[in-house]
């Protein structure tokens, strides 16, 4: 996918470094398209990794409070994602983000970078935007916004250091669903039924391919 037409320029005229910039490009493209949360996660990624003095490619763990747009710059920037069980996503409904280097011990380092309410007020789209305020009109905002995004830049956001608990891999064996007969691990089940079948069931058999 090629960058948004005219967002290089836009990005050029509002200072955003050239490996910044590829990030932005990166993440688009995998996104989708430049939505405002995306683009403040870029600044979020690049900020924590900036506090945590981290080096480029080194390996790295995130928690990502929503489950909204942020999430991918950790993936595309940090290689972070739940597949490789280094990216954790908790529907706290903050937009934050916690990046910290692996650890043997029970807790480690990390820093959490957020968008800090108190530094919104200068910045009237991204707060009306990110309050859900009925006066943002995304038809007729969203230019401006982005603009308004790259020019405020890391000044809508705070961080923090913080200790942050390891979760340690957990041995498990399987058991069957005495529903669907399928193979899951036995602490997934409820009363021997997975929770495809039961609490998390999403789709009904219309019938068997082969």
């Amino acid at each position: 996918m090629t960058p948004e037409p005219g967002l290089d320029a836009r990005m050029d005229h509002y200072g955003v470094s050239p490996a910044l910039k590829k990030y932005f490009q990166e993440c688009i493209a995998f996104h989708t398209y430049p939505a405002p949360g995306l683009l403040i996660g870029v600044f979020m990624t690049d900020y924590a990794v900036e506090l945590l003095g981290a080096r480029p490619g080194e390996k790295l763990y995130a928690v990502c409070e929503t489950a909204k747009c942020a999430p991918d710059p950790l993936q595309v920037i940090l290689q972070c994602t739940y597949g490789n069980h280094r990216l954790r996503v908790f529907p706290i409904g903050k937009f934050a983000i916690t990046v910290n280097r692996p650890s043997a011990a029970p807790v480690t380092e990390g820093v959490r970078v957020f968008i800090d309410p108190g530094k919104l007020p200068g910045y009237p789209l991204i707060q009306a935007w990110y309050t859900n305020d009925p006066s943002f009109r995304t038809g007729s905002m969203m230019n401006d916004l982005i603009d308004e995004i790259f020019r405020a830049g890391r000044n809508i956001l705070s961080a923090e250091r913080v200790q942050v608990k390891v979760t340690p891999k957990q041995k498990w064996h399987s058991s069957t669903c005495r529903v669907c007969g399928e193979l899951v691990p036995a602490d997934l089940l409820d009363d021997g039924i997975c929770r495809g079948c039961g609490s998390m069931a999403y789709y009904e058999k219309t019938g068997q391919v082969r």
